[in-house]
């Protein structure tokens, strides 16, 4: 199990600005796939505490990641899974990690995991001297956006960057809820309607 703080910035970006900022950085065939599989109780424990449990799939593995708020950023906590693991968790909500259990413990869930649903991602990343530029194509629940991601280690310098990032590509800044929460909103208010 690890464990790391994420501090990031991002934007919604239409299509076409997607396909020109994968043009302008090169990575048209640096494209990935990844699934990110979220799970909750039926009441929405974690989100209600501002938290969120996913297993993401690549190519070469899965791993289930815990985000919660920090005093900077979100707290990560990371454990790679097998298969079986997985799907005890697809089918019956059981978590085998034991670290994993002991970081949802003060969350205190009183019922099982379920699983929501699936976001499948499209995935570019370029490593550039101010932070890690991350570039999404994001498909759930019938629905698909664009957003751009800029991973930093320093809050301050690395919105200074995010800005001058957008600000050299003419973007506009529209503000970006992370991917669980833009997926929970729909899940939710397919729900209710």
């Amino acid at each position: 199990m690890t464990q790391e703080v994420e501090i990031e910035f991002k934007s919604m970006l239409t299509k076409d600005e997607y396909e020109t900022l994968l043009r302008a950085y090169q990575l048209d065939d640096q494209v990935r796939w990844q699934a990110n599989d979220y799970f909750d109780t039926p009441s929405f424990q974690l989100k209600a505490n501002g938290a969120a449990l996913r297993i993401r799939e690549k190519k070469h593995g899965q791993v289930l990641t815990l985000k919660q708020p920090n005093e900077v950023g979100l707290l990560e906590t990371h454990a790679t899974i097998t298969e079986d693991e997985a799907e005890d968790l697809f089918k019956y909500g059981i978590i085998h990690d034991e670290q994993m259990k002991q970081a949802l413990a003060p969350f205190q869930l009183n019922a099982p995991l379920e699983h929501l649903g699936r976001l499948e991602t499209n995935r570019a990343e370029l490593q550039t001297e101010d932070g890690l530029l991350v570039l999404d194509e994001s498909h759930y629940l019938e629905t698909s956006d664009y957003e751009i991601e800029f991973e930093v280690t320093n809050e301050e310098e690395g919105k200074r960057a995010f800005e001058g990032l957008l600000a050299k590509h003419g973007l506009p800044y529209r503000p970006a809820k992370n991917k669980i929460v833009r997926f929970m909103e729909l899940k939710m208010s397919r729900l209710e309607g």
